[in-house]
């Protein structure tokens, strides 16, 4: 086994892994970045600048796709009225606002409902449906929702009112009778549709407008009018995509990339009115979309109005967007709060099933709008797959998962649908929800360990640090950011690259902040750089470099970032492991 800096054993337990080939000068990492991260050596030219138009398949290979843009082509042509039904999250918002200001462009006034989270829960109704029917809709496009809405979407035809569902969510056999249904993870998708089933909705609903326009263009409809712009929504798709966690690979990779580009260009007045809110004052970076503004907008459906997120994207007044844009941000601190009690709870309970491969926690009363969070923070905590359940008076729970890499949660809940566990449930690979029956805990708890158990097992005992490159202390600088910036934007499936920095000697260590520790650490030629390693000194890693003796040498891994106190050139490390040199 050839292994990084022949570290078999870290400070943390694991072992160091090159995911590429590792190495190399500042020309050659950036193929090594794409390469260690899947790209064929053939597809590096497209991969180093991901454009929309070299990764964007053609719209009719995904089944239902031409049916749908043909019925709402001819909605738009005869000005029937459409109603747009959202899910209540980043990328349900992002989806609804997507199609609302595309059909407004093409001369519709679409309704949008967004339905409360804690009073009608997760996607359609019939009630809704029936109720847009009543209000003068003849179509509804389901977004981010709809693949399991069997008897919403019957309640809906009965009543008149043709249903396309456009979803990313995993189906079953069976499919709702729509009038189409749009998802790159029906189990009857073709080979090209279904190579993009890690698409979050608001990709999905992105090439519908994209197989839309190319429908009323085909008509003739453009003859005597403009045809509107799309790309300039691609910074909903990006904040969208990444707020959902999709995997950054391929063309969601591109609607990343350059829905950054138009974000920073604050055409959409909602989204600046959101960035000054959350007080991001330099150019929006990945990790904004999914730590400043994707839960701004969250927290509309999740302790407040379920359609700010959506009203404020959609949004042509700049003072009504301020004012959302306030709102949210209040919301967001609000919910934080709410999440921190939840949060401590759910750990306790959690701590006591050490054995269990998935985490399974319930509680009365916890705030339904928090609970996939805590999922996030008790799996990252855990490194297992943790779903937490509010459950309501009656005894019925309301539940949220979140999984870990190589372990289909989505996939577990459906079958435990199937196996009449749950009322309902459903999702993708790495998150899901659910509604568990009164007294139902135990039987779903113990099938679910039962199903995920090996998988949970092999994707643990794979755990590695897999390193990207090798330097000396001198290269950690602001030209190395340059490099690996160009392999961005980094996020799921498309991870930040891990360095390893070394050997040094580490020098003015100690604890600041909430239990960071911080130092500088030196190589033989003189050369240094700073480093920080958060949240880290009662663990075993901060008490290694804190008690290291001063002629001990270290190699240094963890990602590398600028340095923005300083200025200039400076770079440091943001430390995950070590170990000795």
């Amino acid at each position: 086994m050839n292994f990084a800096a022949n570290v078999e054993r870290s400070v943390t337990g694991q072992p160091w892994k090159w995911r590429g080939s590792g190495g190399g000068d500042l020309e050659s990492l950036v193929d090594g970045l794409l390469l260690g991260r899947g790209v064929d050596r053939d597809d590096l030219p497209r991969n180093r600048d991901p454009r929309i138009r070299d990764f964007l398949p053609d719209p009719s290979a995904f089944r239902d796709m031409d049916k749908a843009a043909r019925r709402l082509a001819d909605a738009v042509q005869s000005r029937e009225t459409v109603a747009i039904f959202g899910d209540y999250d980043v990328d349900g918002a992002t989806s609804a606002a997507v199609l609302t200001l595309l059909l407004r462009r093409l001369g519709s006034d679409p309704m949008v409902y967004i339905p409360d989270r804690l009073m009608e829960g997760y996607g359609p109704s019939g009630a809704a449906l029936v109720d847009l029917k009543q209000r003068g809709a003849s179509l509804a496009v389901t977004v981010d929702c709809g693949a399991q809405a069997f008897d919403a979407v019957d309640e809906a035809n009965a009543a008149g009112l043709e249903v396309i569902v456009v979803d990313h969510h995993q189906c079953a056999t069976a499919l709702p009778a729509a009038f189409a249904l749009v998802n790159p993870n029906r189990l009857d998708e073709g080979e090209l549709g279904a190579a993009h089933g890690h698409l979050a909705a608001v990709g999905m609903a992105f090439v519908l407008g994209v197989a839309l326009l190319r429908e009323l263009r085909g008509r003739g409809y453009f003859k005597d009018r403009d045809e509107p712009g799309i790309l300039d929504l691609l910074d909903l798709v990006a904040l969208g995509t990444v707020a959902d966690v999709a995997k950054l690979r391929g063309l969601n990779r591109a609607f990343v990339t350059q829905g950054l580009k138009v974000m920073d260009g604050g055409q959409n007045i909602g989204l600046a009115a959101l960035a000054q809110a959350a007080r991001l004052v330099k150019a929006p970076s990945c990790r904004d979309l999914g730590f400043a503004l994707g839960p701004r907008i969250n927290a509309g459906g999740r302790v407040g109005k379920s359609d700010l997120g959506v009203r404020l994207l959609t949004s042509t007044d700049a003072e009504e967007a301020r004012t959302i844009a306030a709102e949210l941000d209040r919301l967001n601190e609000e919910r934080r709060a709410i999440e921190m009690s939840v949060c401590e709870q759910a750990e306790a309970q959690a701590a006591a099933q050490s054995d269990a491969p998935v985490l399974t926690v319930m509680n009365r009363g916890w705030h339904q709008g928090v609970i996939g969070i805590v999922a996030g923070r008790l799996k990252e905590r855990f490194g297992r797959p943790a779903i937490v359940i509010s459950e309501g008076d009656d005894g019925i729970g309301k539940g949220s998962g979140r999984s870990i890499s190589g372990v289909d949660l989505g996939a577990a809940v459906l079958a435990a649908k199937d196996n009449g566990l749950l009322i309902a449930g459903g999702g993708h690979a790495m998150a899901a929800g659910l509604t568990l029956p009164s007294g139902g805990l135990d039987a779903f708890r113990a099938f679910l360990n039962d199903r995920l158990a090996d998988d949970i097992e092999r994707a643990r005992d794979g755990r590695a640090l897999l390193i990207d490159a090798l330097l000396a202390p001198g290269g950690v600088a602001g030209d190395l950011c340059d490099s690996l910036d160009v392999a961005g934007p980094y996020g799921a499936g498309w991870p930040s690259p891990k360095i390893v920095a070394g050997p040094a000697r580490l020098l003015r260590t100690g604890v600041v902040g909430e239990n960071h520790v911080r130092g500088i650490a030196c190589g033989d030629d003189g050369k240094s750089f700073k480093w920080i390693a958060f949240r880290s000194a009662e663990t075993a890693l901060g008490q290694a470099l804190l008690n290291s003796p001063g002629d001990r040498r270290w190699w240094l891994a963890g990602s590398i970032r600028r340095d923005e106190w300083n200025g200039g050139n400076a770079a440091e490390m943001h430390l995950e492991d070590a170990a000795v040199a």
